[in-house]
């Protein structure tokens, strides 16, 4: 347990960096969308990017892995917004769907889960990011526009959302390393080792950014609250507890049950997806629930607290998997 401590502290730790950064002002608020810039169209394509010109293709493209992980994903989304669509409405019974099913897979789970169980470990992790940004956001977004416009609104909720995906460099940049990985293309030295810095930089300023982003959710939530109901904590440790342990457990029993079909899953790559699903809510979340008028609150809030839980569940999960 300690061995794994010794890898997961360090990215926790600059976790909490960014978020006391933020919450005494050292790094201003207006700063952060700029530094999420930084992470969303420089450091983290170019990391994804070499992960993918160096990933096996095939653990890339596994379609069984990838049903398997649709599969949990919308069964998860679907059973939140029906248990909390007739009490809480549509927008936020979805962002809270997506809130439980979407993991911090691009900026925490590609760096953490390669360097606890190596190179091989990004395959899987990337292959959940491309169907959370392409399927499972999309979705949870049109469903939240149910409220508001009908089915009408939800197709073009849909729509946009989908627009968004396409302009989104995470899920290109993996697409381009793959591509270059097939056709044997290798880039200019000079552009080559530019690319490797940015990619060095990923790490570091991503976790960073993912405390920083929290405590501006929290302190944006917090001036929300003064206009508006507090959110009960009933309205946020359920989906805590479906992030953390619901949502692991659903690929775990899934992935199992595909392994005795015959299906070919490996054990690596399914606790590799396993652990993907282990972990804390995705803090852009929050960010998609501020632009579409959800109740950011609660989003914030449980981002926040998965986050924080999550330093000793998923090291325990770890642990259970290794």
């Amino acid at each position: 347990m300690l061995a794994i401590l010794s890898v997961t502290f360090p990215f926790f730790a600059l976790i909490l960096a960014g978020y006391v950064a933020a919450r005494r002002r050292m790094l201003p608020l207006d700063a952060i969308p700029g530094l999420n810039g930084f992470v969303l169209f420089f450091a983290l394509p170019c990391m994804l990017y070499r992960f993918g010109a160096s990933t096996p293709l095939a653990l890339l493209l596994d379609p069984v892995l990838a049903a398997v992980y649709t599969l949990c994903a919308g069964m998860l989304v679907i059973g939140v917004v029906v248990a909390d669509r007739r009490r809480l409405g549509w927008n936020d019974a979805a962002f809270g769907a997506l809130v439980a099913a979407f993991p911090n897979s691009g900026f925490m789970g590609v760096p953490l889960l390669v360097a606890l169980l190596g190179a091989s470990a990004a395959g899987p992790v990337m292959l959940t990011l491309v169907v959370d940004l392409l399927l499972t956001t999309s979705l949870c977004v049109a469903l939240s526009r149910l409220d508001a416009a009908g089915a009408a609104g939800a197709r073009q909720a849909l729509a946009r959302a989908l627009q968004g995906v396409a302009r989104n460099p995470m899920p290109w940049s993996i697409v381009l390393g793959m591509a270059c990985q097939a056709f044997g293309v290798r880039l200019w030295q000079p552009l080559d080792a530019t690319i490797a810095l940015l990619a060095a930089a990923a790490s570091p300023v991503a976790l960073f950014t993912i405390g920083a982003v929290l405590a501006r959710s929290q302190m944006l939530a917090l001036h929300d609250h003064q206009q508006h109901r507090p959110v009960p904590w009933r309205e946020v440790l359920p989906v805590v507890l479906l992030k953390l342990f619901a949502h692991p457990l659903l690929v775990w029993g899934a992935g199992m049950g595909a392994m005795a079909l015959g299906l070919p899953i490996t054990p690596f790559a399914l606790s590799a997806m396993v652990l993907a699903a282990a972990l804390p809510s995705a803090s852009n979340v929050s960010l998609l629930a501020e632009r579409f008028g959800a109740n950011n609150g609660r989003i914030a809030r449980i981002i926040l607290w998965s986050t924080a839980a999550a330093f000793f569940s998923f090291s325990a999960a770890v642990a259970l998997l290794r």
